[in-house]
């Protein structure tokens, strides 16, 4: 069975009968074929196979109704498309217009026919990649390991196997509607709790779909008992040295008390002795085990109830809370896994908590998921969303780790709860659409302006990835006052199922697949003594020596940039310690003294309850960063298809294609080549967006190391004047340690030689090795099968594919050409008859 048919199965709330079609083998091809007598036999119950068949035929319908549409787009296409392109051809009265309309417009050279079928349902993707791995999994098991070719070639097809994941990141405070925004989005009214609680601060919550049964799921990641034990400890600590009248300015202490309460109630007041008995954690045995919870419910509602427990903070709500156990202080992460959900395929939703947690493990995966995140949401009410002080400086403390330092592409600003109006009473529902209309149109321009002239933001983001959106999840349920596009979910549901089909594993599936079976083919087909593959070899090789050399070339010039910056940012460190001095400065605050200890306590990172982000690393490594910001976004454009390095990766090729019609004998060799060319390159991508993170990251890491010690230290000091000496224990450190800005200068460069060894190695030993046992390599051709069938189909795929990933241009071109020629030729024609030329 593939993932074809049980997806199906499970969609038609089958799941029971999941083991039954698997141990029988159907899959998608053979699913379609099935008739009465076998379904019988299949599921053996009436309710479940009358189900099964009303669907079984729905979905016929719907792939004959297809397929029987595409022909017919395809007999009128040429035709419909030169008619279309009559109107839009500039006339002689209004060219600049047309022209204008068509450069602003891309989709008017679309005909409706294209149209049509570019819109039609992706009911064939999945039985396309289905099949095709169908029919690797069969080539797999017929190649044997006797020779080096075959060796390749099996793991050639295991490398095929790849699911990435678009993770669209949520900040928010409290209350700003994140939740329903997801409710909304999912539609599952129910599954997040929205209540007005005090949410957890240190869970995050993923929402995914739930690929592998038709229940909803969640999947709790526990802290490890050694952290918990250090917490204790920490708390511990903290709560002895805390004098009363200091209790009250104390986040650190407040915090302690609440994570102590929602999980000991009052017991941890009597004694710490026996904090780790097993008794507190008789409902979660995996906490104590080192492993993952898992909740499995029918519906949303009821998995909801479940696993509020271990994400929300309720341990104030008063009644009905008397013993109950909150265990969200010992979560690290929960994964809500969500049933049929089309647009959540290949994308998680993550709500945020903000950073500065004590926990490591958990401040750890904050900043990977952070900076892993392709998209960020900053959920506010639309009320004062532009002057919204915690939504901007969230966005602020993020700005580095999700632009340079991370992935992120989109910024998406989201007003919630936009049909909150004041004196709406004596409104009529007209007055009230116009009034929620004119706010959003405001809101979203106050904020624009507002994003203008946040420059910390601006270095990383241009104005294009800056998106504002004004919701109102309540409207889009219920449809009162406005229509379900005028709430701008719909907006989102598209931009998530966009994202979610960009990453369509079957495309890059079935290229990969069609190169290997090209090879396998070649091989096996190659007459002994066609002697071109030598002549071959020799232009491939020296293509190769060429494209290194321009690759290496744009990676040392860049590095050459970067020193230049450092250097002048090494110069300008003053800058970064006048920054450090501003923060020491507020000692005649009255809680500043608590603050300063809690930074210490945490390595120079805390989170205040006011929602201030504090940072004294990233303080003290702005004057690098700020002086390499701009170079470094054009260098590492988080859009891959911007090309890193000017654009070197993306142009790197050995030209195979050029070859083929030269040297037909090793034509399907060479589109192995071409297709592992294009493999390589989006790898790399891969490594260079990881590696770009690690090489700018590594300015702060390394001041944080240094400054590791200075933070011990401080930490030590308690008694009179202790907010003094702390102060001049900094300052000191800081002073005695100006090699930190030159070491974290020298890091930051050996790691970008690093990234352009390993690029070039890559490049190099993965092109070499598929040169060599395509077009050198003497494999015995009775040890490969017949792959000419399994061939000729999924070459059909391939072309498929090509045409509607990137034939779009190209056709459009080839049509218009082909159009004007004929409609200039007539001209010339009509206008000799006429006697005008």
């Amino acid at each position: 069975m593939d993932d074809f048919v049980r997806n199906k199965l499970l969609e038609w709330g089958l799941s029971e009968w999941v083991e039954k079609f698997k141990d029988e083998q159907i899959n998608a091809k053979s699913l379609y074929y099935l008739d009465d007598r076998e379904i019988d036999n299949l599921i053996t119950k009436a309710g479940p196979r009358v189900i099964f068949k009303n669907n079984l035929k729905l979905l016929k319908k719907e792939i004959n109704t297809n397929q029987e549409t595409v022909i017919s787009f395809q007999c009128k296409q040429e035709h419909e498309e030169a008619a279309d392109l009559v109107q839009v051809l500039p006339s002689t009265s209004d060219t600049g217009k047309r022209k204008s309309d068509l450069q602003s417009d891309p989709s008017r050279l679309q005909s409706p026919a294209k149209q049509l079928r570019l819109s039609m349902p992706g009911f064939a993707e999945p039985v396309i990649l289905s099949d095709v791995k169908n029919t690797m999994t069969f080539v797999h098991a017929r190649l044997n390991d006797q020779d080096k070719l075959s060796a390749f070639l099996k793991k050639k097809i295991s490398d095929l196997e790849t699911d990435k994941r678009e993770l669209v990141g949520i900040f928010g405070k409290s209350g700003a509607g994140k939740s329903s925004l997801i409710n909304a989005i999912i539609k599952e009214k129910n599954l997040l709790p929205s209540r007005s609680v005090n949410a957890c601060t240190s869970v995050m919550v993923k929402v995914e779909a739930n690929t592998h049964s038709s229940k909803y799921e969640a999947e709790i990641e526990f802290i490890t008992k050694e952290e918990w034990k250090e917490e204790l400890w920490s708390f511990r600590q903290l709560l002895d040295n805390n004098e009363n009248q200091e209790k009250q300015d104390d986040d650190d202490y407040r915090d302690a008390v609440e994570k102590l309460s929602a999980l000991y109630g009052d017991d941890w007041r009597k004694s710490f002795e026996n904090l780790m008995d097993r008794k507190y954690f008789k409902e979660i045995p995996e906490f104590l085990q080192s492993r993952r919870k898992i909740l499995t419910c029918e519906s949303a509602n009821e998995l909801s109830a479940q696993f509020v427990k271990y994400t929300i903070n309720d341990s104030k709500q008063g009644e009905g809370n008397e013993g109950k156990k909150w265990f969200w202080p010992l979560v690290k992460c929960v994964t809500v896994r969500v049933p049929n959900n089309p647009f959540l395929q290949h994308v998680t939703l993550v709500d945020l908590p903000g950073n500065g947690d004590c926990n490591k493990s958990r401040d750890q995966m904050w900043k990977g998921i952070v900076g892993d995140c392709s998209t960020v949401w900053i959920v506010t009410e639309i009320n004062r969303a532009a002057s919204e002080k915690e939504a901007w400086d969230i966005l602020d403390s993020v700005s580095s780790l999700i632009g340079n330092g991370g992935e992120c592409q989109q910024i998406h600003f989201i007003c919630t709860k936009s049909d909150l109006l004041d004196d709406s009473d004596d409104l009529s529902s007209a007055d009230i659409h116009d009034r929620i209309v004119k706010r959003s149109i405001q809101a979203k321009d106050g904020v624009r302006k507002a994003f203008n002239k946040r420059s910390k933001i601006n270095k990383h983001f241009t104005d294009d990835s800056f998106k504002v959106f004004t919701v109102s999840s309540k409207e889009f349920l219920k449809g009162k006052h406005l229509s379900p596009e005028e709430t701008e979910i719909p907006k989102l549901k598209g931009f998530l199922q966009d994202l979610n089909d960009c990453h369509s594993e079957t495309v890059n599936y079935v290229n990969g697949a069609y190169g290997i079976l090209s090879l396998i083919e070649g091989a096996r087909c190659r007459k002994e003594g066609a002697g071109k593959a030598d002549d071959v070899c020799k232009v491939l090789e020296k293509n190769m020596t060429e494209q290194l050399d321009q690759v290496k070339k744009a990676v040392e010039e860049a590095i050459k940039d970067f020193e230049q910056c450092l250097t002048e940012g090494v110069k300008n460190s003053k800058t970064s310690e006048e920054k450090l001095k501003s923060f020491l400065d507020r000692d005649k605050q009255p809680s500043f003294f608590k603050t300063l200890q809690a930074v210490v306590r945490k390595d120079g990172m805390h989170k205040t309850k006011k929602g201030e982000h504090i940072n004294l690393n990233t303080v003290l490594a702005s004057c690098l960063t700020d002086s390499i910001d701009e170079k470094f976004r054009k260098t590492f454009p988080n859009d891959v298809k911007g090309g890193s390095f000017n654009g070197v990766i993306s142009r790197f090729s050995l030209d195979p294609n050029s070859l083929i019609q030269k040297y037909q004998d090793v034509k399907l060799q060479l589109i192995f080549l071409q297709t592992e060319e294009d493999k390589i390159k989006a790898k790399l991508n891969k490594i260079i967006l990881k590696g770009k993170k690690v090489i700018y990251n590594s300015l702060t890491e390394t001041i944080e190391k240094n400054m590791k010690k200075c933070y011990e230290d401080a930490r030590k000091i308690s008694g009179n004047d202790a907010l003094k000496k702390m102060r001049k224990t900094i300052e000191t450190h800081v002073s005695l340690n100006r090699n930190i800005y030159e070491d974290a200068k020298k890091t930051m460069l050996e790691k970008m030689n690093i990234l352009m060894t390993i690029i070039c190695k890559e490049l190099k030993e993965t092109m070499d090795q598929s040169i060599k046992l395509s077009l050198k390599a003497s494999a015995l051709s009775e040890n490969l099968p017949d792959v000419s069938k399994h061939l000729e189909t999924v070459q059909q795929h391939y072309n498929e594919g090509k045409c509607s990933q990137e034939g779009e241009v190209t056709s459009q071109i080839i049509i218009i050409n082909r159009f004007l020629l004929n409609y200039f030729n007539s001209f010339y024609e009509l206008s000799k008859k006429w006697g005008t030329i």
